[in-house]
C-alpha cells in the first residue's frame, strides 16, 4: 500500500501531522508492506530566499492578523507540537524560502530511496522549527544533508544548480492537480484523501479501511459447500 504526502518544511502542522501519522503506522499490522512517499508543498512560493524579521513579522505582513492574535496562534500550535513529542522554538526560527529545501528531500530520495527521503525531510523540519537553522541558506542544507548521509561536495553541487527544481515543481503541479490547497494531505492507495494533522486514530482507521480494500478477503470454500461453523445463532 503506498502513501503519498504533500508538506512544506515551513508548515508547523505539517511535523505535527507527521508524527501523528507515524504514531498510526507504527501501530499498524501491515506497516512494513508500506510505501510512504513524500512531496513537495510551498505555502508561499514568493517568500524571498531570506526574510529579515520574525515568524510573526512575517505573517502579520502576508496575512494581514494582528501580531497578538498570531502571537497566541503559535503558542497553541506550540503546545500541540509538544503533545507530539516536538519543541518549537519561534523565538529562533529562521523565516526563508523552503524551495531548495525540498530539492534536497529529492536528492535524498535519489541517493538513497524513500527512507533516505524520510530522513532528510525529519531533519529538515526539526532544523526548521526546533533548531533556529535557516533551511534557506546553503550552509545550513550542506550541514543537514550531511547530517543523513548525503556527501557534501554532492549536495553543495545540487544547491549551486537547478537540479531537482523540475521534480518540485511537478509536485506542487500535482498537488494543484488533485485539488490540493493545503498541507498536509494524504493520499492512500490513490483513493482516499486525508487533510490536515488529524489525530493518530484518524489515521489508523484510514490505513485499515484503504488495507482491507486493497486486499479483500477471498474464500476458498465454494458456496455451495457449507462447512461446520458457529454463528450469532449458535453453533
Amino acid at each position: 500500500m503506498k502513501i503519498d504526502i504533500w508538506s512544506d518544511i515551513a508548515c508547523p502542522w505539517c511535523f505535527i501531522g507527521k508524527r501523528r501519522f507515524e504514531t498510526a503506522l507504527a501501530r499498524f499490522p501491515h506497516r512494513d508492506e508500506v510505501e510512504v512517499r513524500w512531496h513537495s508543498f510551498q505555502l508561499d512560493p514568493s517568500l524571498p530566499e531570506h526574510f529579515e524579521g520574525t515568524e510573526v513579522e512575517y505573517l502579520s505582513e502576508r496575512k494581514g492578523i494582528d501580531p497578538q492574535q498570531l502571537a497566541r496562534m503559535l503558542d497553541e500550535v506550540t503546545v500541540q507540537a509538544a503533545g507530539e513529542g516536538l519543541s518549537y522554538d519561534y523565538d529562533s526560527l529562521v523565516v526563508a524560502n523552503s524551495f531548495s529545501a525540498h530539492r534536497l528531500i529529492h536528492l535524498a530520495k535519489a541517493e538513497g530511496g524513500l527512507t533516505a527521503a524520510d530522513a532528510a525531510k525529519e531533519a529538515l523540519l526539526s532544523a526548521h522549527f526546533e533548531k533556529g537553522m535557516d533551511i534557506g541558506a546553503a550552509a545550513d542544507l550542506v550541514q543537514i544533508g550531511t547530517a543523513v548521509g548525503l556527501d557534501a561536495d554532492r549536495v553543495t553541487g545540487m544547491l549551486a544548480s537547478d537540479e531537482y527544481a523540475d521534480a518540485v515543481t511537478a509536485d506542487i503541479a500535482q498537488a494543484r492537480s488533485l485539488g490540493i490547497s493545503g498541507v498536509p494531505f494524504f493520499v492512500l492507495d490513490d483513493k482516499y484523501g486525508i487533510s490536515g494533522a488529524q489525530p493518530a486514530d484518524l489515521f489508523t482507521s484510514a490505513l485499515e479501511q484503504a488495507w482491507q480494500e486493497s486486499h479483500p478477503l477471498i474464500s476458498l470454500t465454494p458456496e455451495s459447500v457449507d462447512g461446520p461453523a458457529c454463528g450469532p445463532d449458535g453453533c
